[in-house]
């Protein structure tokens, strides 16, 4: 990271920690409250005592100095403080870790009836709620019986949620269901490795990237190229067993409250192709 943006971050971190900590009462953290404080909340070398960490490496932290951090000192401190998850994952940054929530005291991210409802509002039309690794957290009918009802070999990936880049490296050729392949695919890894660039070292991330480019020597090759892009509106073209070619144009929405999370919907970019969603719905129907 650059000299100016590290020096930049370093007063923010200092702020940071002093307003956390201004926060938290002896009381919250089972303390008596002492003599009469002069400021509100802990004093630095009681949050150093109850995070383990020594007086004055911590003032040195809350200083803004620079000196290195490791993750599970910033746990540390982030449960003396008291922190949230954005509150822990904005420290991090800060701090210039990266950033892995703890499956043991995070809570999963979890789709709100309003998103689903408005994927739902969106039929006819197919639509989806991604993360930034492609994973599919929610979908409506007509996404699903375009994209995931007709798999047609395409496999899960190991974390067991469903997402597209596994699905689409791992299946054949001749089964996949993105027509313009060789440019499709290319503009999808570099769309991911704009968002790796933000969780680089996060063992989720490093995991999903080496597992799928030893699962796609295709994927590998694209991965090495270090290309990057923005999400953005583009025109595609999918087949389906039942119906064929479908032209749609996708749009990307980012959702509040869900950090890199985004809804793409798809809008037929033709009759033909309207028509062919609008089949394809009612096989659904008559198969159900």
């Amino acid at each position: 990271m650059a000299a100016p943006t590290r020096a930049r971050r370093r007063p923010e971190l200092a702020a940071f920690l002093r307003s956390r900590r201004a926060r938290v009462t002896p009381e919250d953290v089972g303390m008596p409250p002492g003599l009469r404080r002069r400021t509100p909340g802990l004093r630095r070398e009681e949050v150093a005592q109850l995070s383990g960490v020594g007086v004055t490496w911590y003032t040195w932290l809350e200083q803004g100095r620079p000196i290195n951090a490791s993750a599970q000192v910033l746990d540390a401190v982030a449960r003396t403080l008291r922190l949230d998850r954005p509150e822990r994952e904005h420290l991090y940054h800060l701090a210039e870790v990266p950033y892995e929530p703890d499956p043991a005291t995070e809570q999963v991210l979890s789709v709100s009836p309003e998103i689903q409802g408005i994927l739902d509002a969106l039929v006819p039309h197919p639509a989806v709620l991604y993360n930034a690794r492609y994973d599919v957290l929610a979908t409506n009918s007509t996404y699903a019986r375009l994209f995931l009802e007709d798999t047609r070999g395409m496999k899960p990936a190991p974390s067991g949620t469903p997402n597209v880049l596994w699905g689409l490296f791992t299946v054949a050729d001749a089964k996949c269901p993105v027509v313009d392949r060789e440019v499709e695919l290319p503009l999808m890894v570099a769309q991911l490795r704009g968002a790796y660039g933000r969780h680089v070292g996060e063992p989720a991330w490093e995991s999903f990237v080496r597992l799928l480019s030893e699962a796609s020597p295709h994927f590998a090759r694209l991965w090495r190229n270090g290309d990057v892009v923005p999400p953005g509106t583009r025109v595609k073209t999918f087949r389906h067993e039942l119906v064929g070619e479908i032209r749609m144009t996708s749009v990307s929405l980012s959702v509040n409250g869900m950090p890199e999370c985004r809804i793409v919907a798809y809008t037929p970019n033709d009759e033909d192709s309207r028509r062919a969603i609008d089949s394809l719905r009612a096989s659904g129907r008559a198969d159900g």
